[in-house]
C-alpha cells in the first residue's frame, strides 16, 4: 500500500507488495524490491537500489548526495542488499568518482537510530551498528561485526569480519577480525570469543584465534613475525586474520 501523501517519481520502481507510509519521498532512479516497508517521512534518493524485505522507519534519509566537499553532481550509487532493518534517523549517502561510486550494504543488516553511513562505504552482512554509530567514508565492515554505540570509524578505516568496538570509540586504524576493540583511540583488549561461539565456531577454533591475539599483540613480535608464527599453524579459521593484517593500508590498532 502507497500512502496517498506519499510522493512517488514516476521515474522510480516499486516492487510488489511494497508499503510505503505517509509523507515519505522516492525520487528518480530509485528501484524498490519486493516486499519492502518505507515508514512515513522517508526520504529515498538514487541512483539506489533496494533489495527485497528491507524496512525503513521515519525520517531516515537514503541514498542522499553526499558531504564530501568534491562531490560535483556524478550520478553515483547507492546499493542495499535483501532483510536490512534501517531505523530512525538513518542517513545512508551514495559514493563518489574518487572511489568506485558506489556505496553498498549488504544483507541482514541492522542500523539502529542515528547511525550515519558516508560516502564509498562498503558494509558486508549481518552486522549490527548501534545508535549514533558514525562512519566516515571509504570505510568497510565485514561480516558478523557489531560496532557498539557512539563508534566512530575515521575514514578509510577498514573493520574484520567478527570485529566488535565498545561503546564510545573512536576507530582510527584497522580492526582485524576476531578483535574486541575498546577506547579513545580503540585499542585491542581481547577476543570476540562469545560471538565466535553463537556463530558456530569451535572450540579449537576460538583456542586458535585466542592464540592468535596473543601472538599479534602480547608477545612484542613483529607484524611480520608474528604472520610467520600463525602461518605455520596451518589453520583455515586464521586465513582471514592473516589476509587482513598484511593487506591492511592503515595499520591495524595497537
Amino acid at each position: 500500500m502507497i500512502h496517498p501523501t506519499a510522493i512517488i517519481d514516476d521515474k522510480a520502481v516499486i516492487g510488489n507488495n511494497v508499503e510505503i507510509g505517509p509523507y515519505s519521498i522516492v525520487g528518480p532512479d530509485v528501484v524498490i524490491g519486493d516486499d519492502c516497508w518505507i515508514g512515513p517521512h522517508v526520504v529515498l534518493k538514487g541512483p539506489t537500489v533496494l533489495g527485497k524485505a528491507n524496512k525503513i522507519y521515519q525520517f531516515a534519509s537514503v541514498g542522499e548526495d553526499c558531504q564530501d566537499k568534491k562531490y560535483n553532481g556524478e550520478p553515483t550509487r547507492l546499493e542495499i542488499g535483501d532483510n536490512n532493518i534501517i531505523r530512525e534517523c538513518v542517513t545512508i549517502h551514495r559514493g563518489t568518482v574518487q572511489d568506485q561510486g558506489l556505496t553498498k550494504l549488504g544483507s541482514n543488516n541492522l542500523l539502529m537510530a542515528y547511525v550515519h553511513v558516508a560516502h564509498d562505504c562498503m558494509i558486508g552482512d549481518n552486522i549490527i551498528l548501534a545508535n549514533n554509530t558514525t562512519l566516515a567514508g571509504h570505510v568497510h565492515v565485514g561480516d558478523w561485526a557489531i560496532l557498539g554505540g557512539f563508534t566512530g570509524v575515521h575514514q578509510f578505516c577498514h573493520i574484520g569480519a567478527h570485529a566488535f568496538t565498545a561503546v564510545n570509540s573512536v576507530v582510527v586504524q584497522d580492526i582485524p577480525p576476531y578483535i574486541m576493540a575498546q577506547g579513545h583511540n580503540a585499542v585491542p583488549r581481547t577476543i570476540n570469543s562469545e560471538g565466535l561461539k553463537r556463530r558456530g565456531f569451535s572450540k579449537d577454533a576460538i583456542m586458535n584465534v585466542k592464540r592468535a591475539f596473543k601472538t599479534l599483540y602480547r608477545k612484542g613480535l613483529t607484524i611480520d613475525e608474528a604472520v610467520a608464527e600463525m602461518e605455520s599453524w596451518q589453520a583455515p579459521e586464521l586465513d582471514e586474520l592473516i589476509h587482513f593484517v598484511q593487506n591492511s593500508s592503515r595499520g591495524i590498532i595497537r
